[in-house]
């Protein structure tokens, strides 16, 4: 029974994989669902940005293929297991949620990032970190990004903020939980440069007509690379 949690993460880690497979692509929300038209969101990065998912779905099999076999019966690794299944269970069907309802994919898109960012803050760096620590903190940094975009999109399609101001607000927000996190995990820089990936994004899509969301981006993704590297320092 100790096996059971590990061997649930597997299955759903593959379904996880596999979901884009038999789910039609995301490529962001529909405008139709959304009172106010927006055109292109300013908080939403450059499409190439998104290849950072094949990345992270082969780390998250390997992980959870390793956890099963090695470490069924770690104890360091047992308090991950939990949130990890939450976080990818609900992503398995995120691609659907967020194809039919804006507010809904923000909502689990949210749950998915705060489960995640709790299994990397449980999880050790040492030892396995490339195997515990290392998967992890690449998913919970894409998810911090995703969820501020997920809540950026949805706060100027229903007219909450302007499309650059909440474009602002949400690169404030990532800035600030991201820093935070990687305070926590200082030599576990991965999760600060995957946020950083995100921000440049962001700047790629924004440079040529929204230059101040763009050098915006800028700032956020110097901050995080510079603190990310002093607390790899310091930690």
């Amino acid at each position: 029974m100790t096996r059971l949690p590990a061997l649930i993460l597997l299955v759903v880690t593959i379904a996880f994989g596999l979901a884009p497979v038999v789910t039609p692509p995301f490529t962001g929300y529909d405008p139709a669902l959304f009172p106010v038209e927006i055109g292109r969101p300013a908080i939403q990065p450059a499409g190439y940005a998104f290849s950072i998912w094949s990345v992270i779905y082969l780390w998250l099999i390997v992980h959870a293929v390793y956890g099963l076999l090695k470490r069924a019966d770690d104890p360091v690794w047992a308090p991950t297991r939990l949130p990890m299944t939450v976080a990818i269970g609900v992503g398995v069907v995120w691609l659907w949620i967020a194809g039919q309802s804006a507010i809904w994919g923000t909502v689990t898109i949210w749950i998915m990032a705060v489960a995640a960012l709790a299994a990397f803050l449980r999880a050790p760096t040492e030892p396995d970190r490339w195997l515990l620590s290392g998967p992890q903190a690449i998913f919970s940094g894409w998810l911090t990004a995703a969820a501020a975009v997920s809540t950026g999109v949805l706060i100027a399609g229903y007219g909450v903020l302007p499309n650059n101001a909440s474009a602002l607000a949400m690169l404030a927000l990532v800035l600030m939980i991201a820093l935070v996190v990687q305070s926590r995990k200082p030599r576990m820089p991965v999760y600060g440069l995957t946020v950083v990936w995100a921000l440049l994004g962001v700047i790629v899509v924004n440079w040529g007509d929204q230059p101040t969301v763009a050098w915006a981006a800028v700032a956020g993704a110097a901050v995080m690379l510079g603190a990310a590297g002093w607390m790899w320092r310091k930690g």
